[in-house]
């Protein structure tokens, strides 16, 4: 199967008995506390979309945040997120967040997800409606506090 190539081999039985493993117990485990914390801060995200409150929104991304969203280069910061938002010139009527699941471990996480929006796009009579499905990677600073440090998303309606 793998030819002339053993580092093949040894690179596709490493990868596949880490991928096996079960997830993180003890100390490393990603705890009932640290899951509610990210839950906080996704729900904390939703309200200050909602208020069109970018710079509160914003916060939720560490300072070198990197987002891929589709048909676009990759944006890296928190600020650089910010001015993303507000170039819209639209205000948000309606957003909500599903998290299908959320795992890792004590310092690092992912959430994965769906979300759905309504926006009023400035000079527009009609709002827009839509949503999609995200993954992020969350990290826990040395505060405690659980910032995204990665971000894509899609959405499912089609372009």
């Amino acid at each position: 199967m793998f030819g002339r190539n053993p580092l093949l081999a040894i690179v596709t039985i490493a990868l596949t008995t880490t991928a096996c493993q079960p997830p993180a117990q003890g100390a490393d485990a990603l705890s009932d506390e640290h899951v509610a914390a990210i839950r906080a801060r996704q729900d904390g995200f939703v309200e200050a979309v909602l208020a069109n409150d970018w710079a509160a929104a914003s916060e939720i991304y560490a300072e070198d945040f990197v987002l891929m969203v589709p048909e676009a280069p990759v944006m890296q910061g928190r600020e650089t997120w910010r001015e993303w938002a507000m170039s819209f010139n639209a205000t948000v009527t309606e957003y909500n967040i599903e998290i299908d699941e959320i795992d890792g471990r004590a310092d690092l996480a992912f959430v994965r997800g769906r979300f759905s929006e309504t926006l009023l796009f400035e000079g527009q009579t009609e709002p827009i409606s839509g949503g999609g499905k995200f993954l992020s990677i969350w990290r826990r600073g040395a505060d405690g506090s659980w910032l995204i440090v990665l971000e894509a998303w899609n959405s499912d309606e089609p372009t």
